[in-house]
């Protein structure tokens, strides 16, 4: 670093220094700019928080985590993905009950039903897929882009913003012992910062219905996974429900119709 730098580093941390065990005053930037970094921060803070807590909540297995991170990869490398691969929870169970449902075989009423939903479960896992899919693609990859450029932008002219104006302050404060063409340039290079820390503030905070675009869409992949598994367990339900149904018949009605045969039987023999 030049001296030219390292003076400017010095005066930087003396004016911090200043303001914050002294309590010297620095120069306030205007109520709007103001509440405009403030929402800046909370957007920051919850598109850090959404990546985190939207992984998790696709894929609770911190094992699995790194692999739905690389979904995106592969997508670009092999084409559109159609799986994850890693393993459904309900596929795991779905696999489960189908290799003890072929052991006790279709003559088995527990055996045929475990079939029944071991495949539900198997075709519940290819929906959570493509669930985990599209929410990765649709919704947490535009958030980490938002993340890496517009916001990582608008963070970096902040930061240069507030090391002018701590140079500046300094320079102000020290005015007839520092050259006025220094303080010029200094007030020059503050109101450049402002500007441009400004500017980039109000266009992403103009165009936030982007976010809420990515929102629905993650609303939408939700929907339809839940749409998708309720038609599933309905159609599991409808058949579970015939077969348990069909089985009481044939126990309550089983004896009741040998019963009624036996009768008949009976009086036939009798008659004349």
């Amino acid at each position: 670093m030049s001296v030219a730098g390292l003076k400017k580093q010095f005066h930087k941390a003396s004016q911090l220094f200043s303001e914050k065990i002294s309590g010297a005053e620095g120069t306030k930037l205007d109520h709007d700019f103001q509440e405009m970094e403030r929402k800046i921060d909370i957007t920051n803070k919850v598109v850090a928080e959404l990546l985190t807590k939207t992984t998790e909540y696709l894929q609770p297995n911190p094992a699995y985590r790194a692999r739905l991170g690389m979904i995106n990869t592969m997508s670009k490398i092999r084409g559109q993905v159609k799986t994850t691969g890693y393993p459904q929870t309900e596929g795991l169970l779905g696999d489960s009950m189908l290799r003890y449902g072929r052991e006790l075989g279709e003559d088995s009423e527990f055996g045929s039903a475990l079939l029944d939903v071991g495949e539900s479960m198997k075709q519940m896992a290819e929906v959570k897929d493509s669930l985990d899919i599209s929410v990765k693609q649709n919704f947490i990859d535009p958030l980490q882009s938002l993340q890496d450029k517009d916001l990582k932008e608008i963070v970096y002219h902040l930061k240069k913003l507030e090391g002018r104006r701590l140079d500046y302050d300094y320079k102000k404060k020290r005015q007839g012992k520092i050259p006025d063409e220094e303080i010029r340039q200094a007030v020059e290079k503050f109101e450049e910062s402002k500007e441009l820390a400004e500017r980039s503030m109000f266009n992403f905070l103009e165009n936030d219905v982007e976010q809420v675009s990515q929102l629905a869409v993650f609303v939408e992949a939700a929907l339809d996974y839940h749409r998708q598994c309720t038609q599933i367990l309905e159609d599991l339900h409808s058949r579970l429900h015939n077969r348990y149904s069909g089985y009481n018949a044939a126990i309550v009605w089983g004896p009741h119709a040998t019963c009624c045969f036996f009768v008949l039987w009976f009086h036939t023999r009798k008659s004349p």
